[in-house]
Order: structure tokens, then sequence, then C-alpha cells
């Protein structure tokens, strides 16, 4: 999943200059607790999230429809794109703009997320190193994720193989829903699994709006464009 909607422009976060504390809006709490009602009759062995209170909060109210949850567990490698540097943008469009130009360059060599920030292949080498240590832990066989739109739109670009750049054109919507199925089978060595192949079975469901009625914006545009914003 990717974690419900959250307002990086809030006083808050303008305040500290910081968009990862960001929290849930009462909007982004309606989309986590959809998606848990939509998710409600699947039984999680695992439930992960990033460690930031956006992906926390989520995972907690969707895990909230299951009575026999289990203890939720961090994995900060699993943490959003690292910026180097707090957006001072002159209006939401601005800010929208700019993120979506970082991230479309996310292929380029040596690209990072603004100047001093994460290089995009750093980020993607301990995402699939997260995953890949999920994907081996032995006993389970389905587990919630929790996590951000950039590190999903890298799991989804390498589940088919393809190269980081193509990670910016797979969206994902706030509360989105994502189904992966790895194939584990048995290491030629004979010790433990390996992955043998991972089959994409659904992407960006919106249970809080299956259609997407009305939902015309990309997803950094619907985030950073509030209602009567001064621009």
């Amino acid at each position: 999943m990717r974690h419900g909607f959250v307002d990086y422009t809030s006083e808050a976060v303008r305040k500290a200059r910081d968009p990862s504390i960001a929290v849930l809006t009462p909007q982004g709490e309606d989309e986590a607790r959809a998606a848990g009602i939509a998710l409600s009759e699947v039984h999680f062995d695992l439930a992960i999230c990033s460690g930031l209170a956006r992906t926390r909060q989520t995972a907690e109210i969707v895990l909230a429809e299951h009575p026999d949850a289990p203890a939720l567990e961090e994995e900060c490698r699993l943490e959003e794109v690292r910026s180097g540097q707090y957006i001072d943008f002159h209006s939401a469009a601005h800010l929208a703009a700019t993120m979506t130009f970082m991230f479309e360059q996310a292929g380029e060599p040596g690209a990072s997320f603004l100047e001093g920030g994460e290089k995009f292949s750093d980020a993607l080498a301990r995402i699939q190193s997260g995953l890949s240590d999920l994907l081996l832990r032995p006993g389970w066989a389905t587990a919630l994720v929790v996590a951000h739109e950039v590190v999903n739109r890298m799991v989804l670009a390498s589940v088919v193989g393809a190269p980081l750049g193509a990670s910016a054109g797979f969206e994902q919507d706030t509360g989105c829903i994502n189904i992966i199925d790895f194939d584990m089978v048995p290491d030629e060595s004979g010790q433990g699994t390996r992955i043998e192949r991972g089959v994409i079975k659904a992407v960006n469901l919106t249970p809080a709006n299956y259609l997407k009625n009305g939902m015309n914006l990309r997803s950094l545009e619907a985030i950073f464009t509030r209602p009567n914003a001064a621009d």
C-alpha cells in the first residue's frame, strides 16, 4: 500500500521544514479505513510499515479491521527517497511541478532527489534489500506492507524488469493497494529459498473510490493542490 492522504504544506511541516513529520488528514484516514475494509478478509501473517508516521497511521487503521492482526513492524529501508533540502515553494503548483520533475529524472545517471539528496539508484538498492530480506523470511505467506509513492513505483518497475526511469510510469494514489505475488523456490545450494519471479496482480486500487471518479489529477498534484490555496 501507499499511505493515506497527507498535507505536506501544513503549518507544522512548513514550520519544521521537514515533510517527514506529515501525518494523515481526515481524507487520508478515510482512505486507510476503506482499504482496511477491502482487505478485511485477507489474513496477514506479517504487517510492516516504513516507520514514518504516515505509514504507521495507515497500517494501524487497516489492521484495526483485522481482529487477529499481527504486530506491526518497522522496516526503515522502505522509507521514501530522502531529499537533500526543504523545498521553499512559491505555490502548491510550483511544489508539485518540482517534485514531478525530480521523480521523472530518476533513471538518469547519478540523479538524486534534490541537490544533496539520496541518489535514486541508492534508494532502489536499499528498497530491494529490504524487500528481499522480507521475502526470504520463513514462515509466512501474506504480508501487508505500507510504504510510499516512489518506493512502490520502484518496486513495481523492478518486478517487471523495467529500468529505474520507468518507475515514474506507475501511478500511486494515496491509500492505494497493489497486489504482488512472488514465487519462492528452494535455493540450488540446498539452504533456504530464492525469489524465482514476481507477478503483479493489481496496481493502484483505491477502495475509497474504486472508479477514481473525479480523480483527474496526478497524485502529486492532488496532494499539493489544496482547495482555495493561494498561489
